[in-house]
């Protein structure tokens, strides 16, 4: 119980930082958004063998993903910025769980990026988007648990290196190989036998693809398991060893 409420108070206070800089939201959403409105249109008469009506339904899942991928590993900064200003050692010397710190935190990074899916999907269906309810809510959740898994990885990133400069070149060496490995803008079937391999080693091909088949119609199958259970997999993983480095860093 006193985890929950240190948790929501660390939640709280993250989301009016959050508003007070809303602004920062909002840059964030407009490259996805330029994605959608400038290159979704060629793939309907680009991607052979696939419907027209239905190639929205094939790239909104992954460009939702690609949102994730930003959001939450570009998170870190945020961080950088409250150590370099003694926010979070102010914070680590009260009774406050390091936990609570961590998980405040990302559940704020989770709730961001679901607003800014909701910013994308809702244009999206006005180019001719197919949503199905259910489908949406286990969207959402599997969005969630991404969320989870990533911005505990970038807190430990900006944990680890402390600055700007090391830390700009390092996220965007590892977001650009998880991007075009994952077949966000392309699924990877239209891709070279050896680039559909080198795909196989990112889990998040898998998630990905799980993705489109919620958004194809399907409510559960083979793929839409496997990837809930590597977002799950890798939320714990990433929350576990995040936590225990909030907690050596506050000794």
């Amino acid at each position: 119980m006193k985890l929950l409420t240190e948790t929501w108070l660390v939640y709280q206070r993250s989301m009016i930082r959050t508003f007070q800089s809303f602004r920062g939201v909002v840059v964030m959403t407009v490259q996805p958004l330029f994605f959608l409105i400038l290159f979704a249109p060629l793939l309907k008469s680009s991607l052979r063998g696939a419907d027209p009506d239905t190639v929205l339904n094939l790239y909104v899942p992954g460009l939702l993903v690609q949102l994730a991928i930003f959001t939450c590993l570009y998170a870190c900064f945020s961080l950088v910025a409250e150590t370099h200003f003694g926010v979070l050692e102010r914070f680590q010397v009260t009774p406050v769980s390091r936990f609570a710190l961590l998980l405040g935190r990302t559940l704020r990074d989770a709730t961001v990026l679901l607003m800014q899916c909701t910013m994308i999907t809702l244009p999206a269906v006005a180019f001719g988007l197919h949503l199905y309810p259910v489908q949406v809510l286990q969207m959402a959740g599997l969005l969630l648990l991404l969320a989870l898994g990533i911005a505990p990885l970038s807190y430990a990133l900006a944990l680890i290196f402390k600055t700007n400069e090391v830390l700009g070149p390092g996220v965007s060496l590892i977001t650009m190989p998880l991007t075009l490995l994952s077949g966000i803008f392309v699924p990877m079937t239209y891709a070279p036998d050896w680039l559909r391999w080198l795909s196989l080693a990112n889990p998040l091909t898998t998630v990905v693809e799980g993705a489109r088949e919620l958004y194809a119609g399907h409510a559960w199958n083979s793929g839409i398991a496997w990837a809930f259970g590597l977002a799950i997999a890798g939320a714990v993983v990433s929350l576990a060893c995040t936590g225990r480095l909030f907690a050596r860093t506050a000794e």
